[in-house]
């Protein structure tokens, strides 16, 4: 197969990254893998193109590492991508909403535009437009998710802070590795007026209903079809830890992860999310999950699968990949390809 990766920036790309053991797992496993980056896209008379960077399953790689080196220093070629098997959206808006306040929502169209051609296109691009922000998990069952309040307005902030016993977390509508993320409790609400204006100068503020189990970190929960992934009995699932008093479980701040006890109770609230999931297309998303509550469910980019088969010892990007394969099979089957 030839499966094209749309990235932020190869640069930015780490050999943690999930898309990176995403993407070299297809290589060994035989496949052609591409690189595309948001500024990348071109078009041309209804034809879809993009200055991509190729890797060849003849060429010999075998870690990581080795795989980004060899991508950094392969030069961009343009392809037409209605020949790609897969085009897999692994960015995260928010690093170029800053910067590149453009870059996301043209790739989106980009991939709506190869979608409507027949191309394989994940997580479906259509759905992902309407989850650029974390209010996709409202239109969730209300029993999986937090109470929560969307506004700029600080008079609401105030009055949701009294009716959750002065204890709430907030952050920004649209943001992702736990920046500007804050606890706001008796003891430091002199804070809450400033801190509401520093998240309201990007966008829109979420006010979130604290739980005493976030003391204990989160766990990160994989799906794949709207079903669990799992190995033997085995889920591809972490448990992480902040450390200190920082109130953030995600990696990138610190957290340090452990092996995620599996509950029945947890599984069933996973199922409440499944039909609406495979509905919108939401092929591979990452749940982040606290106590009885799904605090955040992560569609374009979600990391942590490294940290997670390492600790696991299951090859769940295998898995993933050989389902994808799958997949693609019955796309050409049912088209008659």
């Amino acid at each position: 197969m030839k499966i094209a990766f749309v990235i932020n920036q190869t640069h930015k790309e780490t050999e943690r990254f999930t898309t990176t053991l995403l993407a070299l797992k297809a290589h060994q496993l035989g496949h052609a893998i591409y690189y595309i980056g948001l500024a990348d896209f071109y078009y041309e008379s209804a034809h879809i193109a993009a200055h991509v960077r190729e890797v060849l399953p003849t060429q010999q790689i075998t870690s990581a590492k080795q795989l980004m080196e060899v991508l950094r220093a392969t030069a961009k070629t343009k392809m037409e991508l209605e020949k790609m098997d897969v085009i897999w959206l692994r960015f995260d808006p928010v690093l170029d909403m800053v910067n590149r306040p453009w870059a996301a929502s043209s790739a989106l169209q980009f991939a709506s535009l190869l979608k409507e051609k027949g191309v394989q296109v994940i997580n479906d691009p259509d759905s992902l437009g309407r989850a650029s922000n974390k209010l996709y998990l409202e239109g969730f069952d209300e029993s999986i998710r937090p109470k929560t309040i969307v506004t700029r307005n600080y008079t609401d902030v105030v009055e949701f802070f009294e009716q959750q016993n002065r204890l709430i977390i907030l952050k920004p509508l649209k943001g992702s590795g736990g920046k500007n993320v804050f606890l706001i409790n008796k003891d430091n609400q002199q804070n809450l007026k400033q801190t509401v204006e520093a998240i309201a100068r990007d966008g829109y503020v979420i006010g979130q209903e604290y739980l005493p189990e976030a003391a204990a970190g989160d766990i990160r929960f994989f799906l794949l079809n709207g079903e669990p992934v799992s190995i033997n009995g085995k889920y591809a699932a972490v448990h992480r830890v902040q450390q200190g008093n920082e109130i953030r479980s995600n990696v990138h701040q610190g957290a340090k992860t452990q092996t995620a006890i599996i509950s029945p109770e947890l599984l069933l609230m996973v199922d409440k999310i499944k039909d609406k999931l495979i509905q919108d297309g939401m092929y591979f998303v990452g749940l982040d999950i606290v106590g009885d509550r799904i605090m955040e469910i992560n569609v374009f980019s979600p990391g942590a699968l490294c940290q997670t088969e390492e600790i696991v010892k299951e090859d769940f990007s295998a898995l993933i990949i050989k389902n994808l394969e799958e997949k693609i099979r019955s796309a050409r089957n049912s088209s008659g390809v």
